[in-house]
Protein backbone atom coordinates (compact mmCIF):
# COMPACT_ATOMS: atom_id res chain seq x y z
CA UNK A 1 0.00 0.00 0.00
CA UNK A 2 1.35 3.67 -0.67
CA UNK A 3 0.60 4.31 2.77
CA UNK A 4 2.57 7.79 2.42
CA UNK A 5 0.61 9.39 -0.30
CA UNK A 6 -2.48 9.00 1.44
CA UNK A 7 -3.84 12.12 3.05
CA UNK A 8 -5.10 12.36 6.58
CA UNK A 9 -8.71 12.80 7.30
CA UNK A 10 -10.09 11.65 3.53
CA UNK A 11 -11.93 8.73 3.57
CA UNK A 12 -9.96 5.93 2.14
CA UNK A 13 -12.29 4.01 -0.76
CA UNK A 14 -11.25 0.22 -0.22
CA UNK A 15 -10.83 -1.66 2.90
CA UNK A 16 -6.90 -1.94 4.56
CA UNK A 17 -5.66 -5.38 5.48
CA UNK A 18 -2.85 -6.46 7.54
CA UNK A 19 -0.56 -9.06 6.61
CA UNK A 20 -2.37 -11.67 8.07
CA UNK A 21 -5.79 -11.00 6.62
CA UNK A 22 -7.13 -8.67 9.48
CA UNK A 23 -9.26 -5.88 8.58
CA UNK A 24 -7.43 -2.74 9.80
CA UNK A 25 -9.62 0.26 8.15
CA UNK A 26 -12.58 -0.39 6.66
CA UNK A 27 -13.87 1.50 3.43
CA UNK A 28 -14.89 4.94 4.30
CA UNK A 29 -12.71 5.58 7.32
CA UNK A 30 -9.67 7.66 7.23
CA UNK A 31 -5.74 7.53 8.69
CA UNK A 32 -6.16 10.20 11.36
CA UNK A 33 -2.86 10.98 12.42
CA UNK A 34 1.07 10.43 11.49
CA UNK A 35 1.17 8.01 13.93
CA UNK A 36 -1.75 6.21 13.03
CA UNK A 37 -0.26 5.99 9.39
CA UNK A 38 3.28 4.74 11.23
CA UNK A 39 1.07 2.36 12.84
CA UNK A 40 -0.50 1.24 9.78
CA UNK A 41 2.75 0.53 7.96
CA UNK A 42 4.13 -1.18 10.73
CA UNK A 43 1.22 -3.57 10.45
CA UNK A 44 2.23 -4.31 6.79
CA UNK A 45 -0.90 -2.21 5.22
CA UNK A 46 -2.61 -3.87 2.30
CA UNK A 47 -4.81 -4.43 -0.36
CA UNK A 48 -6.46 -6.83 -2.08
CA UNK A 49 -4.91 -7.02 -5.82
CA UNK A 50 -7.94 -5.98 -7.18
CA UNK A 51 -8.60 -3.05 -4.78
CA UNK A 52 -5.10 -1.67 -5.33
CA UNK A 53 -5.00 -2.23 -9.17
CA UNK A 54 -8.45 0.07 -9.35
CA UNK A 55 -6.54 2.61 -6.98
CA UNK A 56 -3.98 2.67 -9.19
CA UNK A 57 -5.81 3.24 -12.21
CA UNK A 58 -7.87 5.96 -10.62
CA UNK A 59 -4.72 7.57 -9.28
CA UNK A 60 -3.48 7.33 -12.99
CA UNK A 61 -6.80 9.07 -14.23
CA UNK A 62 -6.30 11.97 -11.63
CA UNK A 63 -2.23 12.18 -13.31
CA UNK A 64 -3.46 12.42 -16.89
CA UNK A 65 -5.99 14.96 -15.76
CA UNK A 66 -3.51 17.03 -14.14
CA UNK A 67 -1.49 16.64 -17.17
CA UNK A 68 -4.12 18.09 -19.45
CA UNK A 69 -4.61 20.67 -17.12
CA UNK A 70 -0.96 21.78 -17.51
CA UNK A 71 0.04 20.70 -14.21
CA UNK A 72 3.78 21.33 -13.11
CA UNK A 73 5.62 17.83 -12.25
CA UNK A 74 5.83 19.23 -9.24
CA UNK A 75 2.66 19.61 -7.97
CA UNK A 76 1.51 16.10 -10.15
CA UNK A 77 4.69 14.52 -7.47
CA UNK A 78 2.59 16.03 -4.54
CA UNK A 79 -0.96 14.44 -5.58
CA UNK A 80 -2.27 12.11 -2.98
CA UNK A 81 -4.35 8.66 -3.54
CA UNK A 82 -8.05 9.67 -4.86
CA UNK A 83 -10.64 9.41 -2.54
CA UNK A 84 -13.10 7.91 -5.42
CA UNK A 85 -12.96 5.00 -7.48
CA UNK A 86 -14.97 4.42 -10.62
CA UNK A 87 -16.58 0.92 -12.05
CA UNK A 88 -14.32 1.51 -14.40
CA UNK A 89 -11.30 1.20 -12.62
CA UNK A 90 -11.89 -2.38 -12.02
CA UNK A 91 -12.23 -2.74 -15.62
CA UNK A 92 -10.14 -5.98 -16.75
CA UNK A 93 -8.27 -5.96 -20.42
CA UNK A 94 -8.98 -8.84 -21.93
CA UNK A 95 -6.04 -9.94 -24.05
CA UNK A 96 -5.80 -10.88 -27.63
CA UNK A 97 -2.88 -12.90 -28.61
CA UNK A 98 -3.50 -13.42 -32.51
CA UNK A 99 -2.67 -11.26 -35.64
CA UNK A 100 -4.79 -8.80 -37.19
CA UNK A 101 -7.66 -10.85 -38.35
CA UNK A 102 -8.26 -11.93 -34.67
CA UNK A 103 -8.01 -7.95 -33.26
CA UNK A 104 -10.81 -7.19 -36.29
CA UNK A 105 -12.76 -10.18 -35.37
CA UNK A 106 -12.94 -8.95 -31.87
CA UNK A 107 -13.30 -5.29 -32.55
CA UNK A 108 -16.18 -5.86 -34.79
CA UNK A 109 -17.98 -7.72 -32.31
CA UNK A 110 -17.31 -5.43 -30.05
CA UNK A 111 -18.48 -2.44 -32.33
CA UNK A 112 -21.53 -4.68 -33.51
CA UNK A 113 -22.87 -5.08 -29.72
CA UNK A 114 -22.91 -1.25 -29.24
CA UNK A 115 -24.37 -0.83 -26.15
CA UNK A 116 -25.34 -4.83 -25.21
CA UNK A 117 -21.34 -5.06 -25.11
CA UNK A 118 -20.29 -7.26 -22.61
CA UNK A 119 -17.15 -5.72 -20.29
CA UNK A 120 -17.04 -3.39 -23.78
CA UNK A 121 -13.79 -1.23 -22.14
CA UNK A 122 -12.22 -4.15 -21.03
CA UNK A 123 -12.56 -5.53 -24.63
CA UNK A 124 -11.54 -2.00 -26.26
CA UNK A 125 -8.29 -2.39 -24.15
CA UNK A 126 -7.49 -5.66 -25.29
CA UNK A 127 -7.58 -4.23 -28.87
CA UNK A 128 -6.02 -1.20 -27.93
CA UNK A 129 -3.07 -3.22 -27.07
CA UNK A 130 -2.93 -5.42 -29.36
CA UNK A 131 -3.20 -3.04 -32.46
CA UNK A 132 -0.11 -1.28 -31.01
CA UNK A 133 2.32 -4.13 -29.90
CA UNK A 134 1.74 -5.13 -33.41
CA UNK A 135 2.78 -1.70 -35.14
CA UNK A 136 5.64 -1.45 -32.91
CA UNK A 137 6.81 -5.35 -33.79
CA UNK A 138 6.56 -4.22 -37.93
CA UNK A 139 4.96 -1.04 -38.69
CA UNK A 140 5.12 -1.81 -42.59
CA UNK A 141 4.00 -5.63 -42.36
CA UNK A 142 0.61 -4.22 -40.15
CA UNK A 143 0.27 -1.58 -43.00
CA UNK A 144 0.17 -4.54 -45.26
CA UNK A 145 -2.43 -6.30 -43.27
CA UNK A 146 -4.43 -3.60 -42.77
CA UNK A 147 -4.52 -2.10 -46.68
CA UNK A 148 -5.11 -5.39 -48.07
CA UNK A 149 -7.46 -6.31 -45.71
CA UNK A 150 -9.72 -2.83 -46.09
CA UNK A 151 -10.59 -4.58 -49.92
CA UNK A 152 -12.07 -8.11 -48.52
CA UNK A 153 -15.37 -7.62 -48.28
CA UNK A 154 -15.47 -11.12 -46.28
CA UNK A 155 -14.06 -9.53 -43.69
CA UNK A 156 -16.31 -6.75 -43.04
CA UNK A 157 -15.36 -3.12 -43.75
CA UNK A 158 -15.79 -0.81 -40.37
CA UNK A 159 -13.12 -2.76 -37.94
CA UNK A 160 -11.00 -2.63 -40.03
CA UNK A 161 -11.78 1.18 -41.50
CA UNK A 162 -11.01 1.52 -37.62
CA UNK A 163 -7.90 -0.33 -36.70
CA UNK A 164 -6.16 1.47 -40.66
CA UNK A 165 -7.51 5.20 -39.01
CA UNK A 166 -5.87 4.17 -35.72
CA UNK A 167 -2.63 2.80 -36.95
CA UNK A 168 -2.71 5.74 -39.11
CA UNK A 169 -3.34 8.35 -36.74
CA UNK A 170 -0.49 6.91 -34.06
CA UNK A 171 2.41 7.14 -36.76
CA UNK A 172 1.02 11.06 -37.86
CA UNK A 173 0.80 11.50 -34.35
CA UNK A 174 4.32 11.17 -33.51
CA UNK A 175 5.33 12.29 -36.51
CA UNK A 176 3.76 15.54 -35.55
CA UNK A 177 4.96 15.40 -31.76
CA UNK A 178 1.83 14.63 -30.15
CA UNK A 179 2.62 13.94 -26.39
CA UNK A 180 2.43 10.50 -25.23
CA UNK A 181 -0.61 11.24 -23.06
CA UNK A 182 -2.85 12.03 -25.54
CA UNK A 183 -1.68 9.47 -28.26
CA UNK A 184 -3.26 6.72 -26.66
CA UNK A 185 -6.91 8.76 -26.52
CA UNK A 186 -6.40 9.61 -30.37
CA UNK A 187 -5.94 6.10 -31.04
CA UNK A 188 -8.93 5.00 -28.63
CA UNK A 189 -11.09 7.21 -30.71
CA UNK A 190 -10.03 6.17 -33.90
CA UNK A 191 -11.08 2.80 -32.85
CA UNK A 192 -14.27 3.90 -31.31
CA UNK A 193 -15.26 6.87 -34.04
CA UNK A 194 -18.27 5.15 -35.69
CA UNK A 195 -19.26 2.74 -32.94
CA UNK A 196 -23.12 4.79 -33.57
CA UNK A 197 -23.16 3.56 -37.33
CA UNK A 198 -21.30 0.08 -37.41
CA UNK A 199 -23.95 -1.81 -38.93
CA UNK A 200 -24.66 0.65 -41.30
CA UNK A 201 -21.20 1.56 -41.94
CA UNK A 202 -20.52 -2.20 -43.26
CA UNK A 203 -24.27 -2.10 -45.32
CA UNK A 204 -22.98 1.19 -47.06
CA UNK A 205 -19.79 -0.24 -48.18
CA UNK A 206 -21.91 -2.92 -50.24
CA UNK A 207 -24.85 -1.10 -51.32
CA UNK A 208 -25.67 0.26 -54.73
CA UNK A 209 -28.46 3.02 -54.03
CA UNK A 210 -27.28 5.76 -52.13
CA UNK A 211 -27.97 6.57 -49.05
CA UNK A 212 -31.51 7.09 -48.01
CA UNK A 213 -33.22 10.10 -45.50
CA UNK A 214 -32.99 7.76 -42.72
CA UNK A 215 -29.53 6.83 -43.64
CA UNK A 216 -28.34 10.12 -44.14
CA UNK A 217 -29.36 10.97 -40.75
CA UNK A 218 -27.79 7.91 -38.70
CA UNK A 219 -24.94 8.94 -40.67
CA UNK A 220 -24.90 12.55 -39.67
CA UNK A 221 -25.83 11.95 -36.06
CA UNK A 222 -23.09 9.31 -35.57
CA UNK A 223 -20.31 11.25 -33.95
CA UNK A 224 -22.57 12.31 -30.71
CA UNK A 225 -24.22 8.90 -31.11
CA UNK A 226 -20.81 7.47 -31.05
CA UNK A 227 -20.32 9.32 -27.71
CA UNK A 228 -23.09 8.19 -25.89
CA UNK A 229 -22.48 4.76 -26.43
CA UNK A 230 -19.59 5.50 -25.02
CA UNK A 231 -20.74 6.93 -22.03
CA UNK A 232 -22.99 4.51 -21.94
CA UNK A 233 -19.59 1.98 -21.57
CA UNK A 234 -18.75 3.73 -18.77
CA UNK A 235 -16.14 5.99 -20.28
CA UNK A 236 -15.68 8.96 -18.11
CA UNK A 237 -12.24 10.87 -20.29
CA UNK A 238 -13.54 14.05 -21.42
CA UNK A 239 -10.86 14.46 -24.15
CA UNK A 240 -11.96 10.94 -25.34
CA UNK A 241 -15.84 11.86 -25.59
CA UNK A 242 -14.62 15.69 -27.21
CA UNK A 243 -12.71 13.94 -29.93
CA UNK A 244 -15.62 11.62 -30.94
CA UNK A 245 -18.21 13.87 -30.68
CA UNK A 246 -16.78 16.44 -32.68
CA UNK A 247 -14.01 14.33 -35.08
CA UNK A 248 -16.15 15.79 -38.05
CA UNK A 249 -16.93 19.51 -36.94
CA UNK A 250 -14.65 21.65 -38.31
CA UNK A 251 -15.92 24.85 -35.83
CA UNK A 252 -12.69 25.39 -33.86
CA UNK A 253 -14.74 27.18 -31.29
CA UNK A 254 -16.55 24.15 -30.29
CA UNK A 255 -15.58 21.55 -27.50
CA UNK A 256 -12.40 21.80 -25.51
CA UNK A 257 -9.69 23.57 -27.19
CA UNK A 258 -6.76 21.57 -25.86
CA UNK A 259 -8.12 18.92 -28.47
CA UNK A 260 -8.11 20.68 -31.71
CA UNK A 261 -5.35 18.92 -33.34
CA UNK A 262 -6.24 15.29 -32.44
CA UNK A 263 -9.89 16.31 -34.10
CA UNK A 264 -7.99 17.57 -36.75
CA UNK A 265 -5.61 14.32 -37.06
CA UNK A 266 -8.93 11.71 -36.67
CA UNK A 267 -10.78 13.81 -39.16
CA UNK A 268 -8.41 14.26 -42.23
CA UNK A 269 -7.47 10.06 -41.27
CA UNK A 270 -11.00 8.90 -41.49
CA UNK A 271 -11.97 10.97 -44.85
CA UNK A 272 -8.33 9.79 -46.34
CA UNK A 273 -8.95 6.05 -45.36
CA UNK A 274 -12.61 5.91 -46.66
CA UNK A 275 -11.45 7.62 -50.25
CA UNK A 276 -9.51 4.57 -50.49
CA UNK A 277 -11.90 1.97 -50.12
CA UNK A 278 -13.71 0.74 -52.86
CA UNK A 279 -17.23 0.87 -52.91
CA UNK A 280 -20.02 -1.02 -54.75
CA UNK A 281 -20.55 2.19 -56.15
CA UNK A 282 -17.31 3.44 -56.71
CA UNK A 283 -13.61 2.81 -57.14
CA UNK A 284 -11.93 3.84 -54.51
CA UNK A 285 -9.03 6.10 -54.47
CA UNK A 286 -5.59 5.67 -55.28
CA UNK A 287 -3.43 6.62 -51.32
CA UNK A 288 -1.66 9.30 -53.72
CA UNK A 289 -4.79 10.96 -54.98
CA UNK A 290 -6.12 10.58 -51.75
CA UNK A 291 -3.34 12.46 -50.07
CA UNK A 292 -3.17 14.83 -52.83
CA UNK A 293 -7.19 15.82 -52.37
CA UNK A 294 -6.31 16.75 -48.48
CA UNK A 295 -3.82 18.98 -49.84
CA UNK A 296 -5.04 20.95 -52.62
CA UNK A 297 -6.60 23.96 -50.83
CA UNK A 298 -6.16 22.83 -47.33
CA UNK A 299 -5.77 25.33 -45.11
CA UNK A 300 -2.47 25.23 -43.34
CA UNK A 301 -2.95 23.68 -40.18
CA UNK A 302 -5.04 20.92 -42.19
CA UNK A 303 -2.37 20.84 -45.00
CA UNK A 304 0.40 20.09 -42.18
CA UNK A 305 -1.58 16.92 -41.06
CA UNK A 306 -2.22 15.67 -44.48
CA UNK A 307 2.21 16.48 -45.07
CA UNK A 308 2.84 14.31 -41.85
CA UNK A 309 0.29 11.28 -43.29
CA UNK A 310 1.71 11.64 -46.46
CA UNK A 311 5.25 11.14 -44.78
CA UNK A 312 4.26 8.07 -42.87
CA UNK A 313 2.33 6.12 -45.54
CA UNK A 314 4.09 7.05 -48.70
CA UNK A 315 2.45 7.54 -51.93
CA UNK A 316 2.42 4.24 -51.99
CA UNK A 317 1.56 2.33 -48.77
CA UNK A 318 2.48 -1.49 -48.17
CA UNK A 319 -0.44 -3.49 -49.12
CA UNK A 320 -1.30 -0.98 -51.97
CA UNK A 321 -0.82 -2.31 -56.00
CA UNK A 322 1.79 -0.18 -58.75
CA UNK A 323 2.54 -0.81 -62.10
CA UNK A 324 6.28 -0.56 -62.38
CA UNK A 325 8.44 1.22 -65.29
CA UNK A 326 9.17 -1.91 -66.57
CA UNK A 327 5.38 -3.15 -67.33
CA UNK A 328 5.80 -5.08 -64.45
CA UNK A 329 2.00 -4.86 -61.50
CA UNK A 330 2.69 -5.66 -58.02
CA UNK A 331 2.01 -4.59 -54.59
CA UNK A 332 4.05 -2.35 -52.20
CA UNK A 333 5.85 -3.83 -48.92
CA UNK A 334 7.96 -1.89 -47.46
CA UNK A 335 7.86 2.20 -47.26
CA UNK A 336 10.85 3.32 -48.51
CA UNK A 337 13.15 6.54 -48.44
CA UNK A 338 10.75 8.63 -50.38
CA UNK A 339 7.43 8.86 -50.73
CA UNK A 340 7.62 7.42 -53.87
CA UNK A 341 10.02 4.66 -53.89
CA UNK A 342 8.84 1.56 -51.73
CA UNK A 343 9.55 -2.27 -51.98
CA UNK A 344 7.74 -3.66 -54.29
CA UNK A 345 6.92 -7.44 -54.50
CA UNK A 346 5.94 -8.04 -58.50
CA UNK A 347 3.12 -10.36 -59.34
CA UNK A 348 2.28 -9.66 -62.48
CA UNK A 349 3.85 -10.22 -65.96
CA UNK A 350 4.02 -7.35 -68.52
CA UNK A 351 2.02 -9.10 -71.01
CA UNK A 352 -0.41 -9.48 -67.47
CA UNK A 353 0.19 -13.46 -66.52
CA UNK A 354 0.58 -13.95 -62.70
CA UNK A 355 4.18 -14.99 -62.23
CA UNK A 356 5.06 -18.37 -61.18
CA UNK A 357 7.73 -16.54 -58.24
CA UNK A 358 7.18 -13.41 -56.86
CA UNK A 359 10.26 -10.90 -57.58
CA UNK A 360 11.07 -7.92 -55.42
CA UNK A 361 12.15 -4.68 -56.94
CA UNK A 362 13.56 -1.79 -55.16
CA UNK A 363 11.74 1.12 -57.16
CA UNK A 364 15.12 3.15 -56.84
CA UNK A 365 16.01 1.71 -59.42
CA UNK A 366 15.02 3.37 -63.04
CA UNK A 367 13.87 -0.07 -64.61
CA UNK A 368 11.84 -0.52 -61.01
CA UNK A 369 10.26 2.90 -61.13
CA UNK A 370 6.62 3.39 -60.33
CA UNK A 371 4.38 4.87 -63.13
CA UNK A 372 1.19 4.80 -61.53
CA UNK A 373 -1.35 3.37 -58.84
CA UNK A 374 -3.00 0.50 -59.76
CA UNK A 375 -7.03 -0.14 -58.55
CA UNK A 376 -7.24 -2.53 -55.40
CA UNK A 377 -9.75 -4.40 -57.32
CA UNK A 378 -7.65 -5.18 -60.27
CA UNK A 379 -5.77 -8.54 -58.80
CA UNK A 380 -5.30 -10.31 -56.16
CA UNK A 381 -1.92 -11.69 -54.63
CA UNK A 382 -0.98 -14.65 -52.14
CA UNK A 383 0.34 -13.31 -49.20
CA UNK A 384 3.06 -16.15 -48.48
CA UNK A 385 4.54 -15.67 -51.69
CA UNK A 386 4.90 -11.92 -51.22
CA UNK A 387 6.49 -12.20 -47.62
CA UNK A 388 9.13 -15.01 -49.17
CA UNK A 389 9.78 -12.40 -52.01
CA UNK A 390 9.99 -9.63 -49.94
CA UNK A 391 12.09 -11.27 -47.26
CA UNK A 392 15.02 -12.35 -49.69
CA UNK A 393 15.59 -8.69 -50.03
CA UNK A 394 17.96 -6.55 -47.26
CA UNK A 395 15.89 -4.92 -45.43
CA UNK A 396 15.09 -0.57 -46.23
CA UNK A 397 14.66 -0.10 -42.30
CA UNK A 398 17.09 1.96 -42.09
CA UNK A 399 15.76 4.48 -44.81
CA UNK A 400 12.17 3.94 -43.46
CA UNK A 401 9.80 7.02 -42.74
Amino acid sequence: MPISRIELGRPLPIHIWDAKGNLLLRKGQAIVSEHHREHLAAHGACATQADYKAWVHSYDRLVYAMLREGKSIHEISQATMPAEILELDYTVGEDITGGWVDVQTVLTQLLYAGVAAKNPLGRLQGVQKRAMDLLDQDPNASLFSLFQALGDKALGYCATHALLCAVVCELTARKLGLDDTIRPVLVQAALTMNLGMAKLQDALATQRPPPDAEQKQLIHDHPQASADLLRAWGAVNADLLDIVALHHDRDASKGLARNLACRRILHLVDVYVAKTAARSTRAGLSPMQAAKSSIVGALRDDAQVAAAITTVLGFYPPGTYVLLANGEKGVSVQRGAAANTPLVVSTVTPQGLPLGVYVARDTREKAFAIQAPVAADSFKVHHERVHRAAGKQPSLAAVQV
